[in-house]
C-alpha cells in the first residue's frame, strides 16, 4: 500500500483469530520475526495480545471468541465514525454481525460482512490507531477481497468508504487520496466452490520464497507457491497450522499492479480462508 499510517477508510489493522494461541506465536515469530506482548489480563478478551516489529504493533493474535467463527486473518479499515460507517454498510447491503461496540479505551468496533459474506471490521481510534508500521518487512502492506461478484463489491465499498477505483482487466485495485491499499479478484470456476469470499492480508517480506521455505518448515503450506506476476510482483499465498492464509510480497513493491492476474491463472487449493 502506498501510504505508511492508518488513513481514514484505508486499512489499519489485521488480526488472527486462531484455535491455538501458542502456536499461532510460534509460527509468526519464526516467519516474520513478531515478538508478542504478554496475553492481555483483560477477561474479555481472552488472551488476547499485540504482535510487534521492534516496538511498533503489526498485528493481532486472538483466540476464537465464537463456537462459528473461522481461523481466519480478518481486516479492520478505520472511520471517523463507527456508527455513521455502521449504518452505511447495512444502506449499501451488507450485514452487522457485532457493534459498535466499545473495546475498552482503544477504540469502536464493529463485525460485519459484505453483500457477498466477506467479513470485514470498522475500528473507530481512541488510544489505539491501529498499525504502527506499513509496508516493512514483517509488516501489512496490502490487502485483497476475493469475492464471485466484483462489480456489486465495488458499488458497496465505494459507498461505504469513498474509495477510489483503479480497474484493468485483469484486476481491480482500491485507494484513498490517490493512494492505492488493496485490491479485489473474481472467485472463478477455477476455485474450488466452497472457498467463500473473504479478505486477505499480504505481509511484506524481504524474500519471498525465503520466507515460503520457512513457512514450510514451521509447519504451513504454499497455497500459491511464489509466483512472479507479469508486470507485477513476486507473491505466495501461505496458510499457517491452524489453517489461516495470508499473503506475503516484497516490501517496497507497494504496488501491487496487476497481482490479481495470478487468479487469471490458477485457484488456490484452499478451501475457505481459514479452512483446516
Amino acid at each position: 500500500m502506498e501510504f505508511d499510517k492508518p488513513v481514514t477508510g484505508g486499512p489499519c489493522w489485521a488480526e488472527l483469530g486462531t484455535s491455538d494461541l501458542a502456536a499461532a506465536k510460534r509460527f509468526y515469530g519464526e516467519v516474520f520475526g513478531w515478538r508478542c506482548d504478554a496475553p492481555d489480563s483483560r477477561p474479555e478478551l481472552r488472551g488476547y495480545t499485540v504482535a510487534r516489529l521492534g516496538g511498533a504493533a503489526v498485528a493481532g493474535l486472538g483466540p476464537l471468541y465464537r463456537p462459528t467463527q473461522p481461523i481466519a486473518w480478518n481486516v479492520s479499515f478505520a472511520v471517523a465514525d463507527a456508527d455513521a460507517a455502521t449504518h452505511k454498510v447495512v444502506e449499501a447491503g451488507g450485514t452487522v454481525i457485532r457493534g459498535p461496540m466499545d473495546i475498552f479505551d482503544e477504540g469502536r468496533r464493529t463485525v460485519a460482512l459484505d453483500p457477498s459474506g466477506a467479513a470485514f471490521q470498522l475500528w473507530q481510534a481512541r488510544d489505539f490507531p491501529g498499525a504502527g508500521v506499513f509496508n516493512r518487512p514483517g509488516a501489512l502492506g496490502w490487502v485483497e477481497l476475493a469475492t464471485r461478484d466484483v462489480k456489486r463489491a465495488r458499488d458497496f465499498y465505494t459507498s461505504v468508504f469513498g474509495w477510489s477505483v483503479n480497474a484493468s482487466e485483469w484486476y481491480t485495485q482500491w485507494g484513498m487520496h490517490g493512494m492505492d491499499f488493496g485490491g479485489v479478484t473474481a472467485l472463478h470456476e477455477r476455485f474450488p466452490a466452497d472457498v467463500p469470499p473473504h479478505w486477505l492480508p499480504y505481509f511484506a517480506v524481504e524474500d519471498v520464497d525465503g520466507t515460503t521455505e520457512v513457512a514450510l518448515r514451521a509447519g504451513g503450506k504454499a497455497l500459491q507457491e511464489p509466483t512472479s506476476v507479469p508486470d507485477g510482483p513476486r507473491i505466495a499465498v501461505l496458510r499457517d497450522p491452524q489453517g489461516a492464509a495470508f499473503g506475503v510480497y516484497p516490501a517496497g513493491d507497494e504496488d501491487m499492479g496487476s497481482a490479481g492476474v495470478r487468479e487469471q491463472d490458477a485457484g488456490r487449493e484452499e478451501s475457505g480462508p481459514g479452512a483446516g
